[in-house]
């Protein structure tokens, strides 16, 4: 990846130095094939693809990997199960990486999840979802929200409680967790049920509408092409029409782009009547996902959301 980068460099360096002879067009594709380099890098960089065999369970806990919650490959999902599990709260999880890498099984992604809430009765359940190099995010919230129902049917085997799920989202899948709770009918279209909130982790893509029509990073137009009505339809801020339930929305202060949006779908949300907080946190994009559930005062503040809503 280096040294092809570094050649992609070069040339449109020769390039800019030769513009009569070789500028226009050519040029343009170059510079974009290298702003396209750069996102799928950084995005690649951001995703662990560790195993889940990895993640050490508590005495008596068990694991239950790939439950098929419909028929493509992709639709499967992993339970984390505590001993004598009663009536256990659940905590849905959905991993990012920009809507086409990523796996319910990446270590940084679930480890230190499991190992905080697992030993407090927490049943866990991380979902994958239908993923390509031109996603269809549509596609992907309708998985989660299958996803949901399933789990949602299932929870009494496991020993769990139904109507105590809590969604839990991290970047892309904080995207797809943001139009769940937006409109809910995506998930009663499936058979599913309410839940008692939402913890969106660093999500800027509330209003696609408005990200589409500005400078933005090259992977947004592959994933959500050049039709604006698509982009209202993928957009949580505009598919927001009623009170959602209570969302907890954690946003990245060295990021530029993450915390002002998440302002403006909190304050459109407020306005409808639903309970939003807003959590700041000084770190980075990656970090936020990664070091939820170790102790510290962020871990803390998400707990004590999660005590809003009656869980432990």
């Amino acid at each position: 990846m280096k040294h092809s980068l570094l050649s992609v460099l070069l040339l449109v360096g020769l390039l800019e130095c030769f513009t009569p002879a070789f500028g226009g067009p050519l040029r343009d594709r170059i510079k974009e094939r290298h702003a396209d380099t750069q996102s799928d890098s950084a995005l690649e960089m951001e995703v662990d693809e560790s195993s889940s065999s990895t993640v050490p369970l508590p005495a008596g806990a068990r694991f239950e990997r790939d439950l098929a919650y419909g028929t493509d490959p992709q639709q499967r999902l992993d339970v984390y199960i505590p001993a004598q599990a009663k009536s256990a709260p659940i905590m849905f999880m959905v991993h990012g990486g920009a809507w086409m890498i990523g796996d319910k099984g990446a270590s940084a992604f679930v480890s230190n999840k499991v190992a905080h809430w697992l030993p407090k009765g927490y049943i866990l359940v991380s979902s994958n979802y239908r993923m390509s190099r031109q996603p269809n995010p549509l596609d992907q919230a309708d998985d989660i929200a299958r996803a949901l129902a399933f789990v949602q049917t299932k929870a009494p085997s496991w020993g769990g409680d139904p109507t105590r799920v809590l969604l839990l989202g991290d970047s892309a899948g904080a995207h797809l967790v943001s139009l769940l709770a937006a409109d809910p009918r995506i998930v009663t279209s499936k058979g599913g049920t309410a839940w008692l909130g939402t913890i969106v982790l660093d999500s800027a893509a509330y209003d696609l509408v408005e990200i589409m029509q500005r400078k933005h990073h090259s992977f947004y137009d592959r994933v959500f092409g050049k039709d604006p009505a698509f982009w209202t339809d993928a957009s949580p801020y505009r598919r927001l029409t009623v009170a959602p339930a209570p969302m907890l929305l954690v946003c990245s202060t060295k990021r530029t782009d993450a915390c002002p949006p998440t302002q403006t779908f909190a304050a459109k949300a407020t306005e409808l009547g639903g309970k939003i907080t807003v959590l700041p946190v000084d770190m980075k994009h990656g970090e936020l996902n990664k070091e939820l559930g170790l102790p510290s005062e962020y871990t803390t503040t998400v707990e004590n959301f999660m005590r809003t809503l009656g869980l432990p």
